[in-house]
């Protein structure tokens, strides 16, 4: 089982992808809005009435919606990507890092999308499950394939084919990563199961895991012999009484956000459901990060575009722009996290060479092999699992 070790040299930053999950009433009261404000189904169908005309030919600007700190940023001499997508395109970037969490954010535009009403945002980033249960309500817009040829291109072959948009006719992945295990091995040996995670004498009291349920469900089903792409209501109830019994005998100190991390290096804490990215931009030897036994969660946020952004060929150029191989390599350099596009693994060369074979941003097929991706769920089944999982989080 091979080790990540955090980077050594000069700092990466690394992605907050999700915030703390809202209370558990509100977001299950939030993902069953869905079924009562979207305006069609099926793969974007039924929005086309709700369209808004696109300003990007009067109107240099563009309005974007992202996770905290998932973009490189200018540093003295560094001139960051977004600021080079300006000087080279002309278009003004108001770029929002308010993407805290994928629910919460739902919470933020559901009203207006439903209404066929603007959300102020050209384009936003969402993780897999979320963009598609957006596309399905229809409040997505179709890409211009014209517009964004370096997609078509250059997306890699294991974020193609997704059977909520198979030909990326709505989407186009920012970034990817992976849900495992992190833990600091100058306080435990290794641990290398969920398992362990869930057992273990001399780690009682001094685990975390995530409050997105897809990550620590996924990886719960994973250590039950259960498959997370699809699994029975027997087979979820299992996970859960598991989890459920872990929390209860104190094996599990809390269920977190991202601020795991700092719990991890300060000592509080001794292992963890973690992300790969987290855990490379803490920049601590101390702290590792690994695929568990049973395998790990796949996951992949999404740029999408509203039926009602104003600037739709604008967001489009921005796609093409990060899907340029180079432009890739920069951002992946930075961010350290699984890079969408094909060709940017070369172009690292140029940029740093100790990532060139880094599986967390350039993953080798035998390291793709251990991810699972979360099966696909109803309203009903969402809201039902969503209950479940925050009655053990609390």
């Amino acid at each position: 089982m091979s080790e990540i070790p955090p980077p050594e040299e000069e700092k990466k930053k690394g992605v907050s992808r999700r915030g703390l999950m809202i209370g558990g009433g509100v977001a299950v009261a939030g993902i069953a809005g869905f079924s009562l404000l979207s305006r069609g189904g099926g793969g974007g169908s039924g929005s086309g009435d709700c369209v808004t005309t696109d300003l990007s030919d009067t109107e240099a600007k563009l309005n974007v919606s992202n996770w905290p700190e998932y973009i490189d940023e200018d540093d003295g001499d560094y001139v960051s990507t977004l600021t080079q997508f300006q000087k080279d395109t002309g278009i003004s970037v108001t770029y929002t890092p308010d993407v805290n969490d994928n629910v919460e954010f739902f919470s933020k535009v559901r009203n207006q999308l439903g209404a066929c009403q603007p959300t102020g945002r050209d384009l936003f980033v969402l993780t897999d499950w979320m963009a598609a249960r957006m596309i399905d309500a229809g409040w997505i817009q179709k890409l211009d394939k014209a517009n964004v040829p370096n997609l078509d291109k250059n997306l890699i072959s294991s974020l193609q084919g997704v059977g909520w948009d198979p030909n990326r006719d709505y989407s186009a992945p920012w970034q990817s990563g992976f849900s495992g295990i992190a833990y600091n091995k100058s306080l435990v040996g290794e641990v290398g199961s969920v398992a362990e995670l869930l057992t273990r004498a001399d780690l009682k009291g001094k685990v975390t895991m995530l409050t997105e349920m897809r990550d620590t469900m996924g990886l719960l089903l994973l250590a039950d012999g259960a498959d997370p792409s699809n699994f029975t209501d027997d087979e979820w109830g299992n996970a859960i009484d598991k989890l459920s019994k872990a929390r209860t005998d104190g094996q599990i100190r809390a269920f977190t956000g991202n601020e795991y991390i700092n719990d991890l290096a300060a000592g509080n804490i001794a292992a963890c459901v973690a992300w790969s990215g987290d855990v490379a931009a803490a920049e601590d030897e101390n702290l590792v990060f690994l695929p568990p036994e049973e395998g790990m969660m796949i996951w992949a946020d999404n740029m999408l575009i509203p039926v009602q952004g104003q600037h739709k060929k604008n967001a489009e150029k921005w796609i093409d722009y990060y899907y340029d191989p180079v432009v890739a390599a920069k951002l992946a350099a930075y961010v350290w996290y699984v890079c969408p596009v094909e060709g940017a693994q070369a172009e690292m060369e140029n940029i740093d060479p100790t990532l060139v074979d880094n599986p967390l941003i350039f993953p080798t097929a035998d390291y793709l092999a251990q991810t699972h991706s979360f099966m696909a769920l109803d309203e009903a089944k969402a809201s039902q699992y969503e209950k479940d999982f925050a009655d053990v989080t609390g």
